[in-house]
């Protein structure tokens, strides 16, 4: 990001995610009351350059504040269940979900962002989601007990990007009793299945130490062949009664190879997996790692995938991305 650029310009390689790759300013998805406060990445990573404490402040149109109700504007006759946000690997609620989360609450949604994982030198730039993941599940537990004590709800949603699309939320629904409050997981450019980072997989696991130190342990569970991942998808991808979409793009230089992200369906319930490329939708649209969750069209689509009946009601924009950043 650029704030961290000096110090973690090696993090942003390591850590599954692109923190420079970018799409030109774009509208949110939905028109209503609340507001991006920036309409593209860059603009948010700069709000952060200029104040380290943005990247504790709540995302337009979401609270990070699990214990608030609703904001105004929620419905929740039409979209019972909260969406609870869950941020990428060295990121934080507030520059990931400055697009996504107020075209959710312009749709009527009860959005929630939750921060975790800070832990380590980096937390301090406001990179955060960078501890083990295991606690980072126990975190997000907590998170969702709470919201649902809120709300009264009976279930959430869960919508991620990078780690918090994949690695995390599935370890919180495998092993921290989460599959019993989730109706569906929305996932933008996961890591399900661990990634090279584009062949640089292998330098991690040699200076293991240092990367522990100064990234976080979070960052070597990603990389494909972990410990942590083999646990993670052993038995199986998917837990039932969950339903699970899977939005990868081919722009990706983070999780490599871009399909690792994609999650099998159990054979009794094929219909459990949405796995989607985000070119194949909307073959104009460059967004790269980081970018997709300032993609018009990856709001769209987390927007159907949530409420599978508003489908057909937009139309695909072309997306410019910054090659060669991931």
């Amino acid at each position: 990001m650029p704030h961290r650029f000096g110090a973690t310009a090696v993090v942003a390689a390591l850590c599954s995610l692109a923190l420079f790759a970018a799409a030109p300013p774009a509208p949110a998805a939905t028109g209503g009351g609340h507001r991006p406060d920036h309409d593209s990445v860059v603009g948010a990573l700069a709000a952060t350059l200029l104040s380290p404490a943005t990247a504790n402040s709540r995302p337009p149109g979401a609270n990070t504040d699990p214990a608030k109700p609703c904001l105004p504007g929620a419905d929740r006759h039409a979209h019972p269940r909260p969406v609870v946000l869950i941020h990428g690997t060295a990121e934080n609620a507030y520059d990931n979900w400055n697009v996504m989360a107020p075209a959710l609450a312009n749709a009527g949604y009860c959005v929630y962002a939750v921060n975790y994982g800070a832990t380590g030198p980096l937390s301090a730039l406001g990179a955060k989601a960078t501890g083990p993941i295991e606690d980072s599940a126990k975190e997000l537990a907590t998170y969702v007990d709470r919201v649902l004590r809120t709300t009264g709800a009976r279930k959430v949603d869960l919508v991620g990007h990078s780690q918090g699309a994949g690695p995390m939320p599935r370890q919180y629904l495998k092993f921290e009793g989460g599959a019993a409050k989730v109706h569906r997981l929305v996932g933008l450019a996961p890591d399900n299945h661990g990634t090279t980072v584009s062949g640089l997989g292998a330098v991690l696991r040699t200076v293991a130490p240092v990367t522990d130190t100064v990234v976080g342990p979070g960052a070597l569970e990603q990389v494909t062949g972990s410990r942590f991942l083999a646990a993670l998808n052993a038995g199986g991808d998917t837990r039932p009664g969950v339903r699970y979409t899977v939005l990868a793009t081919t722009y990706d230089k983070v999780v490599t190879p871009y399909t690792s992200g994609f999650l099998s369906a159990p054979a009794d319930d094929p219909g459990a997996v949405t796995n989607l490329t985000l070119q194949d939708v909307c073959p104009g649209d460059a967004s790269g790692h980081l970018a997709i969750s300032y993609s018009p069209n990856a709001v769209n689509l987390t927007l159907d995938a949530l409420d599978p009946a508003r489908r057909g009601t937009w139309s695909c924009v072309n997306v410019l991305g910054i090659p060669p950043l991931p």
